[in-house]
């Protein structure tokens, strides 16, 4: 209940020990007096035990003396002694160890009169003993006696001979104070044991104080006195009904105002709500564990607006709590407000629902969905052409095509999805929808002639259906027109009405915009899509080394940055790439163009794949720094796998930066991952690339990937790889054609979030019967015998048309060589798609293409080569340099040598 709350906050919980004993709060005043009752019963208790064992002591005291005087009275000779001439002589002996033995304080022989004849005490024989009438009257009795010589608690027993007279008294008594002396002793255990039973009392008092403090929350008399009367002043005066149901569906609460408006009876609390002749429905849901809010129910006449919540999270005991509200003036606006309600439920649901993939048909088909069955019976979309494509619409809408229909049945009379939708009558509530821009109401179509003008045979048809009321809205967004929405009624006997419009109108912007957000996504996937298609390659350049087969899928949602290249290198060497770049759209597209671009630039210098990567990393940490904005749409992050693979040795030289291991299927089927070094993703600089070299036997496949392929939501990267080396493993002899079908079969989800590059190459090696090397001295004579071997090696391999040519190149080649660079130097011919001829030599002197002056005696060699050659050029190895050269073996290719030697003066 809203009762008053005490600021607990200034109070701690649990404060130092005055304020736990003091008496401003509740749990500190029970403490207090209970610990004062305990002590009160304490001390009333010890009282009594020492009364009461003062009292014991006195009785016992009685009883010992009247048994001591009795037996002493009754003892044989006692009454011959008192006969005798003198009664003292006689008794006093006898008395001394008749008091030791009996365990009394004194024995007293006296007459009738009290005269006493002998005493514990000689001193006091002879010495009246005063109060002993009722003993000399033959009564034995037992006192407390008071007087000289001192108190006691004593007993008088009379002496009577055979005759059955008197002849005198006998008594014995313990003082008073001995008495007390036993009593004394007892006291240290009865102390002892109260001040126990004070702790006990006070520990409890403790803890039970400790959780009242805990449930009052520290809180004093006035303050839980206030809190309880606004507890009932807030519980009653509200005009809210308020009942608590326990969880045994038992009523434990209900305010005035519940008690009026349910009518419950006097005695209502502790009944079951069920059995209280409430309507079935309230009952129920007062009844059950339900949580609700605002919900209707009748009650008797009244309309009550029922909000039910459990009261164990609160601190209660498990039940609920009801709040009633009566709405009985709202019974006639009821209608209107749960129209209301609806339609803020279905512009909820729209938000969520509309938009929810950025594709231009599927937020159309959601736009129908949301407005069916609630709202209409059928809804139809219809957008412009350039929309669906993703472009911006232009001109008057005045066609357009049908993106989708949603209806509450299949059979319907409405043009199909697909069809075009024209709107060539001014007439007609479509075409006054789009020139006026907002939505328009035909609610009774059967009188609408403006309508069927259209299309008159449609308009019967659907009529004829049971159509019979219409809202259509402009999906407008930025102020263009992107198509119409059509809401239409056929089995809901209602139409709709002016109050329907703004709806229309509210849930045709928001989808409106939606579709805008598609049109523009599409224009920009598109865009992407086709620039990144047209920076990959569109084919496969012509190259001996290795076999290849490549597949890429972008990916669905935003295309990204993912490619591969297969690039042919001097020497039959190829190079195999393949690279990410981190992120999706126009700029990922872009940037993968560059570097794509970059790499190709790079590889005509015929650098090492770790140079190479060391060249791009430098690249594209240059570019980041270059980037509006201080990099932020940089590229770093880019990764890239580089190899060259040599078909003469079976070599393959790889280096990556930051890219995963390619995949290696040897010709007996097993699988490895190629363990590369590791080196970061380009553009972070700082690190050195490494690279690593594998000798593949003929007939391994090479399988280079991205990401994509591997990982994703729904597989982690240590998955991929296992799902990739089984693939791999399984396919056999496969072609790299049929590797490529066989992984994408298996690995691709069907969602894709990331781009999907693959390339396989299964590699070859050339015939050595097709290579030639040679050994070369440095000496200038050693040109002639060179030359006539390479032309006798022509001659074999059916080449003799080249033999001139080929003898040119090599005399300038090998006399360069020997004149300029350092041994040792070799050449070596290959027969492959082209004639390669290469020297090498030790030095890493690289020459250099010039035009040499008519003056000049020299610099026309390598000028001669390129004239010759189809292409030539230098690459550095670890020991020196190359200077190759390749000649088609075609005819009509290369100018006659003749001609050429024409055209210089030597």
């Amino acid at each position: 209940m809203n009762g008053h709350r005490p600021d607990t906050s200034r109070r701690p919980l649990w404060g130092p020990r005055e304020s736990l004993l003091g008496a401003r709060s509740v749990a500190g005043q029970v403490l207090l007096l209970q610990i004062a009752v305990a002590v009160l019963l304490i001390i009333a208790a010890l009282a009594a035990l020492v009364l009461q064992a003062r009292n014991n002591g006195e009785q016992a005291a009685e009883n010992r003396s009247l048994a001591a005087a009795a037996a002493f009275a009754h003892a044989p000779g006692t009454a011959a002694a008192l006969r005798s001439p003198d009664p003292t002589a006689a008794l006093q002996p006898l008395i001394d160890g008749a008091s030791r033995g009996a365990g009394v304080d004194f024995i007293t022989v006296m007459s009738k009169t009290g005269f006493r004849f002998a005493d514990t005490d000689a001193r006091l024989i002879g010495a009246r003993n005063l109060g002993v009438e009722r003993a000399a009257a033959g009564e034995a009795f037992t006192e407390i006696y008071e007087g000289a010589p001192s108190d006691a608690a004593r007993a008088v027993v009379p002496v009577v001979d055979s005759q059955g007279d008197v002849i005198g008294l006998v008594g014995a008594g313990v003082q008073i104070e001995n008495v007390g002396n036993a009593v004394d002793r007892q006291l240290p255990m009865l102390l002892f044991s109260a001040a126990g039973a004070l702790a006990l009392a006070t520990g409890s008092a403790l803890l039970v104080s400790r959780r009242l403090r805990r449930q009052t929350h520290g809180i004093g008399p006035a303050e839980m006195t206030r809190m309880y009367e606004h507890h009932d002043a807030v519980l009653h005066a509200v005009r809210e009904g308020v009942l608590i149901v326990g969880g045994d569906g038992r009523l434990m609460l209900a305010n005035d105002e519940a008690r009026r408006l349910l009518e419950l009876p006097p005695d209502a609390d502790g009944s079951l709500v069920t059995g209280l002749g409430l309507d079935t429905g309230i009952a129920a849901l007062l009844a059950s564990d339900r949580t609700v809010t605002d919900e209707v129910h009748a009650a008797g006449d009244r309309l009550l607006a029922v909000s039910t919540r459990p009261t164990a999270p609160f601190g209660g005991h498990s039940g609920n709590v009801a709040t009633l509200r009566d709405t009985t003036e709202l019974r006639a606006l009821s209608g209107t407000a749960e129209t209301a309600r609806q339609r803020l439920k279905i512009l909820y649901d729209a938000g969520g629902r509309i938009g929810t993939t950025l594709d231009v048909v599927r937020t159309a088909e959601e736009l129908s969905r949301v407005a069916v069955p609630r709202f209409a019976d059928f809804v139809t979309v219809e957008l412009l052409n350039p929309v669906l494509h993703g472009d911006e619409p232009s001109g008057a809408p005045t066609e357009m095509r049908r993106a989708a229909l949603t209806g509450i049945r299949t059979d319907h009379p409405f043009q199909p999805v697909g069809d075009v939708i024209r709107f060539l009558s001014p007439a007609t509530p479509m075409a006054a929808a789009l020139s006026g821009g907002h939505a328009v109401l035909e609610a009774d179509l059967t009188v609408a002639d403006g309508w069927r003008a259209q299309d008159p045979e449609g308009a019967d048809n659907a009529l004829a259906y049971g159509v019979h009321s219409l809202i259509t809205a402009p999906l407008q967004a930025r102020g263009v027109v992107l198509g119409m929405v059509n809401f239409w009624r056929s089995e809901r006997a209602e139409r709709f009405g002016e109050e329907d419009l703004s709806f229309a109108e509210e849930l045709a912007t928001r989808a409106a915009v939606a579709i805008d957000n598609a049109r523009r996504f599409t224009r920009e996937h598109t865009m992407a899509e086709t620039l990144q298609r047209s920076l990959l390659p569109h084919g496969l350049p012509s190259q001996t080394a290795v076999d290849i087969a490549y597949r890429y899928l972008p990916a669905q949602a935003r295309v990204g940055g993912d490619w591969f290249d297969v690039i042919p290198l001097p020497g039959a060497r190829v190079a195999l790439v393949v690279g990410d770049v981190v992120g999706h759209g126009l700029h990922a597209a872009a940037t993968m163009g560059r570097l794509r671009t970059a790499v190709h630039n790079f590889s005509t210098l015929d650098l090492p794949p770790d140079e190479l990567l060391a060249r791009l990393d430098e690249l594209v940490g240059r570019i980041d720094q270059d980037e509006p904005g201080g990099g932020t749409e940089g590229i770093t992050g880019a990764t890239c796998l580089y190899a060259i693979y040599d078909p003469v040795s079976g070599l393959c030289t790889l280096a990556t930066a930051g890219h995963l291991p390619p995949a290696l299927v040897r010709p007996d089927g097993s699988v490895e991952f190629v363990p590369l070094p590791v080196s970061p993703p380009l553009g972070l600089g700082g690190m050195p690339f490494e690279s690593a070299e594998v000798r593949l036997p003929e007939g391994s496949r090479l399988v280079l990937y991205t990401d994509g392929l591997v990982e994703h939501r729904h597989r982690d990267l240590d998955a991929g790889f296992q799902a990739l080396s089984t693939v791999l493993a399984g396919g056999g002899e496969q072609t790299p054609e049929e590797t490529c079908e066989a992984v994408f079969d298996a690995m691709v989800p069907a969602t894709r979030r990331d781009d999907i590059a693959l390339l396989v190459a299964r590699t070859r090696l050339i015939d050595r019967s097709r290579i030639a090397t040679w050994d070369v001295p440095r000496d200038p004579a050693a040109v002639a015998p060179v030359r006539s071997a390479c032309s006798r090696k022509l001659d074999e391999w059916g080449l003799e048309e080249a033999g001139f040519t080929t003898e040119l190149v090599l005399s300038e080649l090998i006399t360069n060589a020997i004149r300029y660079g350092s041994e040792p130097i070799r050449v070596r011919l290959l027969y492959e798609r082209t004639l390669i001829c290469e020297v090498s030599d030790g030095s890493s002197t690289s020459p250099h293409l010039k035009r040499a002056a008519t003056t000049d005696e020299g610099g026309r060699g390598l000028f001669l080569v390129a004239q010759l050659s189809a292409r030539w050029g230098t690459r550095y190895t670890a020991t020196g340099k190359v200077i190759w050269t390749e000649q088609p073996l075609t005819d009509g290719q290369v100018p006659p040598g003749g001609m050429l030697l024409d055209d210089f003066d030597w």
